[in-house]
């Protein structure tokens, strides 16, 4: 039976199109011309369909539609560290040395490169707008959350450090404060603070990020600030209360631990200059104003998150560029080359190291560590329920505050609030989900 190219078979209802097989007779009538939408499942609905008869004999082969995703649907909750427990390094030390002999085979019979600006005294210029952005956006980000605060119920619990987002305070038992046996794992609620929500991570403030690591005998000499701030500082942020030394020209290294500064003679006299951009400066708690309608608090909520997410990444690239170290036993932060000598460490089995801290390097979360409470589904529904614990997801306090606010949610956060999870109306559908 002979056809005329450009003509059409009507096939019946019960022939069944099958892709990718090499049938040397059903090849003759199923070609590769198809629409690339079309799948082996269009040839089970029960209209006839139309193929046009191709030239061509040979099969083409349809690629696979992969949808992939940036962060996956769901993540765990970020590990609780006991007291007992110390911190993971960052990289481990394993990884660490193999990486060192690595170096040291690629650097064998070659010159010494340069090391980087920080390590030389100097201030990368190109990193100085940036540390002036995170400085401001830091002032934003508090001045924003004392507006929020009077809009957005916060709790905080009067003998741990948790606290919860929501017009009243959670129902699990999960204090850790003193006396909890005595309430058996209840929280005290009270009103949350700007400190409750933003934890007061403090470091050293460095005249000179190479000089002498501070002694113990120092600790009460030398000013503590915000962590934060100190390393903006140390990235080119001029602040007159707080000066630091500003060298023009690179050190001499003369051996692994030291150094002679260069001769600054020959260049003119230092003029001191305007900060790049103006500072922006806290604002008192008796002048907050709250905001006035609904919008305005949208508005505020997308601004806070936006302040929240430039803070975090700007100093995310600052500390690539200039080092931050932190103890692998208690909370201590110190931005510089290395920790300094102070032996205030009271964490667990410090009396075997002489209060010294155990440092090692620092991530984002120990700069400004994120604490993360639970997440509303709906913030004006239902409270949570204790046996549905599992089902609930949670968020930094700063992120849940502006969902609340009706700001819309970040993508990277997404994982950790599960909102593709279905939350079951009670404990007896609970006991059903595989």
């Amino acid at each position: 039976m002979a056809f005329m190219p450009g003509t059409t078979i009507v096939l019946p209802q019960k022939l069944k199109v099958q892709f990718g097989l090499s049938h040397p007779r059903r090849s003759e009538f199923v070609t590769g011309e198809f629409h690339q939408g079309l799948s082996s499942i269009d040839s089970f609905q029960p209209t006839t369909s139309k193929l046009p008869l191709p030239l061509s004999r040979k099969l083409r082969h349809t690629r696979a539609l992969v949808a992939s995703r940036e962060y996956p649907q769901n993540a765990d909750f970020p590990r609780y560290y006991g007291r007992k427990e110390k911190k993971p390094f960052p990289i481990p030390v394993v990884e660490l040395r193999r990486n060192a002999r690595q170096r040291l085979k690629d650097r064998k019979g070659k010159p010494k490169g340069r090391p980087p600006p920080p390590k030389q005294g100097l201030v990368v210029q190109s990193l100085v707008p940036l540390a002036y952005d995170v400085y401001n956006e830091r002032i934003t980000l508090i001045n924003n959350i004392k507006r929020l605060l009077k809009v957005v119920h916060v709790h905080a619990c009067g003998w741990c450090d948790e606290i919860h987002v929501g017009p009243e305070g959670h129902p699990f038992s999960s204090c850790r404060g003193k006396y909890t046996s005595v309430r058996k794992g209840h929280h005290e609620w009270t009103n949350a603070v700007v400190e409750d929500i933003l934890v007061p991570v403090e470091a050293y403030h460095l005249y000179d990020r190479l000089g002498n690591r501070i002694r113990h005998d120092e600790r009460f000499t030398v000013p503590r600030i915000p962590a934060v701030v100190e390393l903006c500082i140390q990235a080119g942020v001029n602040i007159p209360d707080l000066p630091t030394k500003r060298r023009r020209k690179p050190v001499v290294w003369i051996g692994r631990k030291e150094f002679v500064d260069a001769d600054e003679s020959e260049l003119p006299d230092p003029v001191p200059e305007p900060p790049l951009k103006p500072l922006l400066s806290e604002i008192p708690n008796s002048e907050i104003v709250p905001p006035s309608s609904q919008e305005e608090t949208t508005l505020l909520a997308e601004e806070t998150l936006a302040a929240w997410d430039k803070m975090r990444k700007g100093s995310n690239r600052l500390m690539k560029m200039y080092p931050v170290r932190v103890c692998g036993y208690c909370p201590e932060i110190h931005v510089g080359p290395s920790g300094h000598k102070v032996q205030i460490c009271g964490a667990h089995k410090h009396q075997q190291r002489n209060g010294q801290h155990g440092w090692q390097a620092a991530v984002l979360d120990d700069l400004i560590p994120p604490r993360f409470v639970w997440h509303l589904p709906e913030p004006i529904g239902e409270p949570l329920k204790r046996e549905l614990r599992s089902f609930y997801g949670q968020a930094p306090a700063v992120v849940e505050m502006c969902v609340q606010g009706g700001a819309a949610v970040p993508e990277e956060y997404k994982t950790t609030m599960r909102l593709d999870i279905g939350i079951p109306s009670s404990s007896k559908e609970a006991e059903m989900v595989v």
